[in-house]
């Protein structure tokens, strides 16, 4: 069911709850996305870490490596890793992300974790697909034995380098990106990570810590958008397709309702940076592009 703050952006947006049909979720997870969520490589979270602040990563493994055991519950054989903003997770709420670039299916489901040594395990609370808009196709092309330990902008061998504001890498990175992925959470009410893609450009760097993206035509149920209209907290995952690499930013968003001449915006969302951290080989998956989707408006 809908919380106040998708209700209040659903009005807002003139959409109506009985137009949203099979959009709806289910607290259970069908065995038809069950099977789906079983053979994919990559899974995509979204959680409060330690710091308090809210995040966005990737967890990756063999086919099986997240899988449900029955209903209501997801088993992930992957935990994130120290030179991860959500090191140490270990409870609280979650959304969780799985995406299959190459077929562009995609599923959503959000609850509440725990870990058992080296797992998590999600009670799942909501389960439904996603339309196939703005995803472009990509495969997996190999994956090497072990992470690597160097450090994206930094010399440290830690592996991670960490900054309160964008620097010259950073803003290439971000507007030549098609694809990001996003975390937003309601007090009390649950967690979610949602994709966003379009035309490289699409993200725009308005200065050393504030950027802006399009909202584009979706499925209407406005969980993101929802969430944030109860609490602004958001964090954003930028991943190299390439390389591995990841750039993860927390900080705050908020709509604005006027999209100006943004081609295919109906509203934008502008982000402020509260952290930025770079880990280099956060993933040890490697993608080729493909093609992009059909659905992009131009930038």
């Amino acid at each position: 069911m809908e919380h106040a703050g998708e209700l209040a952006v659903q009005r807002r947006a003139g959409v109506r709850a009985a137009a949203l049909g099979s959009a709806r979720t289910r607290p259970e997870v069908p065995a038809v996305a069950a099977e789906f969520l079983e053979r994919q490589r990559m899974l995509l979270i979204g959680a409060t870490g330690r710091d308090g602040h809210l995040w966005a990563s990737v967890l990756t493994g063999p086919e099986g490596f997240a899988r449900a055991v029955d209903e209501r519950t997801v088993v992930i054989d992957a935990v994130p890793g120290e030179r991860d903003p959500l090191a140490g997770l270990d409870g609280g709420r979650i959304g969780m992300l799985a995406i299959e670039p190459m077929s562009r299916r995609r599923m959503r489901v959000n609850g509440t974790v725990s870990r058992e040594g080296g797992r998590l395990v999600v009670r799942t609370e909501q389960a439904y697909a996603n339309c196939p808009k703005y995803i472009q196709a990509r495969e997996i092309v190999t994956e090497p034995p072990t992470p690597g330990t160097g450090s994206t902008g930094s010399t440290e061998s830690t592996g991670f380098s960490s900054a309160t504001a964008f620097d010259g890498d950073d803003r290439r990175w971000i507007e030549g990106a098609d694809t990001f992925f996003v975390a937003t959470s309601a007090p009390g009410l649950g967690a979610d990570l949602s994709h966003r893609g379009g035309k490289p450009g699409f993200v725009r760097v308005l200065d050393d810590r504030r950027l802006v993206w399009p909202d584009y035509v979706g499925n209407s149920m406005y969980m993101t958008l929802g969430n944030l209209e109860l609490d602004d907290g958001c964090g954003l995952l930028f991943l190299d397709w390439e390389s591995g690499d990841a750039l993860h930013l927390t900080g705050r968003a908020r709509v604005d309702w006027d999209p100006g001449d943004v081609p295919g915006a109906q509203r934008l969302v502008h982000f402020e940076v509260d952290r930025i951290v770079r880990v280099r080989e956060a993933s040890p998956l490697r993608w080729r592009f493909a093609e992009y989707s059909r659905h992009n408006p131009p930038v």
